[in-house]
């Protein structure tokens, strides 16, 4: 092999070792079996290796150790994180098996050139841990200072992986047939079928992973929502051919990453940056319990809901045929009437909203009717909280809720109950929970 009679030298340490292994096969009365010679030769060459490369590698450890004692840098942490250094180490067996083969087997080239393809081959797989050691580091480096946002990028490092492993592969393969790379390449071309249609998932995992990155469409840690799935939690992993997925019962869900690129998925994560969470919940009003309210009735809902008491001084300060009704701009006002007591309802929901501090007062708060149904007249909530803490958000709704069950009755009002307690009624509310 050429390749092979290019980068292998001469030694005296194997001249040395021969010399050594003739006395003793003298001692014992079997000089001059080269065949048991060579094979002695061959195994103790090879414990050498391996022993010269444990010493150079716990060498090597100890002193990186003792450097990243002294100077504690992230980049010796990482470097010790990711085993770069003995990753690395594997290299030196093979170089050294390669430096003191040849000399055993001088005589006989075709055994000399088994040997060191086998070698050659193994000192390409150490290569190519080496290789992926270093691309491992860079990635863990890369994502830690660069990649604060969390883009998908652990399925762009499997196939780099997969790309060394694929030359080597390659290479290895033309070592062993001893054949040009090229032409081995020129020969898989013919499989290219069968190996896209092998690696077809792959292929669309990594496809759907750089499209997810580029359009900043997953992180992970988003909560994602995916239609036609189980999926419904916090995203764990994005690698090549896996989404994992934790939902809220803990449980692990696996979704393809080219599903979420080929059907639609929710994305919760703008909720959760902009610290703010969505009410919207519909309260359904007994239509027999609505009407005008009288001067009489409005004074005694004041005395009872105080925090209304200046908007209803502003309102009956208006003319006449103004104080029907009054239109406030803005996301956090107060809107309703003084003619009906539904009106004055809407107008006491707003100003509780507006004085509660988990509601945020820098998003939208409605108190608005909604088209009426069967059961009843909808009365819907719409406001923000300044959390997204589940606890807190869950906590807050249904503080609102029974706060509007609660003060219904003082305005004249009833929820709405059907009659028939097996009556179907929609359950009110239209945002999903967790």
């Amino acid at each position: 092999m050429v390749f092979c009679d290019n980068i292998i030298p001469t030694h005296t340490i194997g001249a040395w070792l021969l010399n050594f292994i003739d006395k003793l096969l003298d001692m014992v009365g079997l000089r001059g079996h080269e065949t048991l010679e060579s094979a002695i030769y061959l195994v103790i060459i090879t414990c050498l290796a391996i022993f010269v490369g444990y010493l150079l590698r716990q060498i090597i450890l100890t002193i990186v150790n003792k450097l990243a004692s002294l100077r504690k840098t992230q980049f010796m942490e990482d470097m010790l994180r990711e085993n770069v250094f003995t990753k690395c180490s594997h290299i030196i067996p093979p170089l050294v098996m390669l430096a003191l083969v040849p000399l055993a087997f001088d005589s006989d080239p075709r055994t000399i050139g088994l040997i060191e393809r086998g070698v050659v081959v193994y000192l390409l797989i150490t290569l190519a841990i080496a290789i992926n050691g270093v691309i491992s580091y860079i990635y863990v480096s890369y994502n830690r200072r660069k990649n604060a946002e969390g883009h998908p990028l652990k399925g762009l490092l499997i196939t780099a992986h997969g790309i060394v492993w694929g030359i080597i592969a390659i290479i290895s393969v033309s070592v062993i047939i001893d054949k040009s790379p090229a032409t081995l390449l020129a020969g898989l071309g013919a499989f290219a079928a069968a190996l896209m249609l092998i690696f077809k998932d792959s292929i669309l995992g990594f496809v759907a992973g750089i499209q997810l990155s580029q359009n900043d469409m997953l992180r992970v840690g988003d909560w994602i929502v995916v239609q036609g799935t189980d999926a419904n939690g916090t995203v764990e992993d994005v690698s090549l051919t896996v989404v994992k997925v934790r939902n809220w019962d803990n449980t692990i869900v696996m979704v393809p990453p080219y599903t979420l690129v080929s059907t639609s998925f929710q994305n919760w994560r703008g909720m959760s940056e902009s610290g703010r969470r969505q009410i919207v919940r519909d309260v359904y009003l007994d239509n027999t319990t609505i009407g005008a309210i009288s001067d009489d009735e409005i004074s005694r809902i004041v005395a009872a809901c105080p925090i209304i008491k200046d908007y209803v001084a502003k309102m009956q300060e208006l003319p006449a045929g103004e104080s029907g009704m009054v239109y406030n701009s803005g996301v956090a006002v107060v809107n309703g009437t003084i003619a009906t007591n539904l009106g004055l309802f809407r107008a006491y929901l707003c100003q509780w909203l507006l004085n509660n501090d988990k509601i945020a007062q820098d998003s939208q708060i409605l108190v608005r009717l909604r088209p009426a149904e069967a059961w009843g007249t909808t009365l819907q909530i719409y406001c923000y909280t300044n959390t997204t803490d589940w606890t807190i958000y869950e906590a807050v709704q249904s503080a609102i809720l029974e706060h509007v069950a609660a003060m219904a009755p003082t305005f004249g009002l009833k929820i709405y109950a059907a009659p028939d307690h097996n009556a179907s009624v929609p359950a009110p509310g239209s945002v999903p929970v967790k």
